[in-house]
């Protein structure tokens, strides 16, 4: 899992809100978002902003839910206020 984590994170830009209101976005490193899935953190929802090409191609991190473009509707997000989100992508952002 670590090494599916460090490829895909090698081209993904990992960004973490820690609440819909809360500090606004942040970089997570790989390791450090490795960590927070082998702690089983309750409160962790990670979603692969990526198409279906690059999804195919590089693989996705582990229950990681899977947005079908980035014009989601926002009842795929957790209602929850104090969720950590992590999205992804390969895109240079």
């Amino acid at each position: 899992m670590l090494r599916r984590l460090a490829v895909v994170g090698t081209l993904a830009l990992l960004l973490v809100a820690r609440s819909w209101a809360g500090d606004g976005f942040r970089v997570i490193h790989v390791n450090d978002l490795a960590a927070l899935i082998a702690q089983h953190t309750e409160n962790l929802f990670i979603y692969d902003a990526n198409p279906t090409s690059t999804r195919e191609r590089e693989g996705i991190i582990p229950g990681a839910h899977l947005l079908p473009s980035l014009a989601y509707d926002v009842d795929e997000l957790p209602a929850k206020k104090d969720a950590e989100l992590v999205f992804y992508c390969a895109n240079k952002h």
